[in-house]
């Protein structure tokens, strides 16, 4: 049995059955099917529920208002990637494909999965390195590092004007040369990362929740693709968007390099929810500061919902803020939080690696969940794969050893992977 916590609204859909509509504190999550493999990736709509295991499967639960049957597997085989908007869901395959569903992204049939990375206009850019969602929208990053939008650009989130562009049914290329994509579930707004670390982002940003300067009319809100000013020295490491506000957590390396780099966690946007205790809108990222994940602690992992953030710290602490309506905070009762709060954690058969575990928040509901990370070596291979091609690659061995392995390729077929990957561990273990 996988080690998972579930919290907040249990319907839309109903996850545990025979329990209450609003669950305020952490509760065990048990799968209908007890051999379900190990967790990899949840991700959490308003309609549906995504499990995505390590063995490349996935399961997702329904809102039964839109079908018979609540729980269904996905016919999708080595999935990578799940990503759930409130209107939409896309699935990453290991080869590069995405398969996506949802009214702006297949009107006539918004229930089928099609292949979107297949829509791409330039045949040589559609090998997709990454998939995010947003509300009733899709961004895709290629292995060419372009970033792609596909679905709804109401509110300017595909980074064109919204007077004259409203939606469109195929990708369109947003920038080049871009390393990241930062978006939300319940978001009508994105972020783009260069290989600059430059950061530029679009649409609604009516509480500054993407970083800009409020103009004086909605209209003005809603931003093109934007230069972000004033950005946290530090590492980007990720950004999460939530309806009304952003946070983004930044790595500080040690002066000194006597310590592990410090995480910092910034926000913007609508004052109630971006846990910095301010009255006005923030335009700009400010630290979110508590003395529940400074001093010696770290920050592990971070979600963002709806209007609330979850923190999980290396310490093992469950913090949280902003709406809690649902009992999405997970602290026993559905007051609102405006600064972070500790959420008291049952005792739980966990493993002790602190680093398996994550966080993450539906639009209401939340969950904490045991997932172990893939090796290095398997990560390798998957970008191998994509690439399709010789090259030089480097792996870690568990004693922290480096060996080059020169000019290697490997053919990437469905059945071989399970060989492909013994074949290459034969050939390390022998030049070790």
């Amino acid at each position: 049995m996988n080690d998972c916590l579930f919290f907040g609204l249990n319907q839309y859909p109903i996850l545990i059955k025979n329990k209450p509509n609003k669950i305020t504190k952490p509760i065990q999550f048990k799968f209908e099917n007890e051999n379900e493999k190990q967790i990899k990736q949840i991700a959490s709509g308003y309609f549906s529920t995504i499990f995505l295991f390590k063995n490349g499967k996935a399961i997702e639960y329904l809102n039964q208002n839109d079908s018979k049957q609540n729980l269904q597997k996905i016919q999708i085989e080595n999935i990578q990637k799940v990503t759930v908007g409130v209107q939409n869901e896309a699935i990453l395959t290991i080869e590069g494909n995405v398969f996506a569903k949802g009214k702006d992204i297949n009107p006539k049939n918004p229930k089928e999965f099609i292949n979107i990375s297949s829509l791409i206009e330039d045949t040589n850019d559609r090998i997709i390195q990454d998939v995010v969602s947003g509300y009733n929208s899709i961004y895709l990053l290629t292995s060419n590092q372009n970033a792609y939008g596909i679905g709804s650009n109401f509110f300017a989130q595909l980074g064109f004007d919204s007077e004259t562009f409203k939606k469109t049914e195929k990708p369109i290329l947003m920038m080049k040369n871009v390393s990241k994509i930062f978006s939300g579930i319940p978001s009508y707004s994105v972020f783009l990362l260069n290989s600059n670390q430059e950061l530029f982002g679009c649409g609604y940003n009516c509480y500054g929740q993407v970083g800009l300067e409020i103009k004086e009319t909605e209209e003005e809100n809603m931003k093109e693709l934007t230069k972000i000013q004033n950005i946290p020295k530090g590492k980007i490491i990720d950004i999460q968007t939530g309806n009304w506000h952003s946070v983004m957590l930044i790595e500080i390396e040690d002066e000194n390099q006597n310590q592990n780099p410090k995480r910092k966690l910034y926000s913007c946007g609508e004052p109630q929810f971006n846990g910095n205790s301010q009255t006005e809108y923030l335009t700009s990222f400010f630290e979110i500061k508590s003395s529940l994940f400074e001093n010696d602690d770290n920050i592990l992992d971070f979600s963002v919902g709806y209007e609330n953030t979850l923190i999980l710290t290396e310490k093992g602490k469950l913090i949280g803020f902003g709406r809690n309506i649902n009992g999405e905070l997970g602290t026993g009762d559905t007051e609102y939080k405006p600064i972070p709060t500790q959420i008291e954690l049952p005792k739980l058969r966990f493993n002790e690696n602190i680093s398996n575990y994550h966080v993450h928040c539906g639009v209401y509901n939340s969950f904490l969940y045991y997932s172990p990370s893939f090796s290095n070596l398997e990560e390798d291979l998957i970008k191998l794969f994509r690439r399709k091609e010789f090259c030089d690659i480097s792996f870690k061995t568990e004693n922290g050893e480096i060996i080059e392995a020169h000019k290697l390729i490997l053919k990437y077929r469905l059945k071989d992977y399970e060989n492909q990957i013994e074949k290459l561990q034969e050939i390390i273990s022998k030049i070790n």
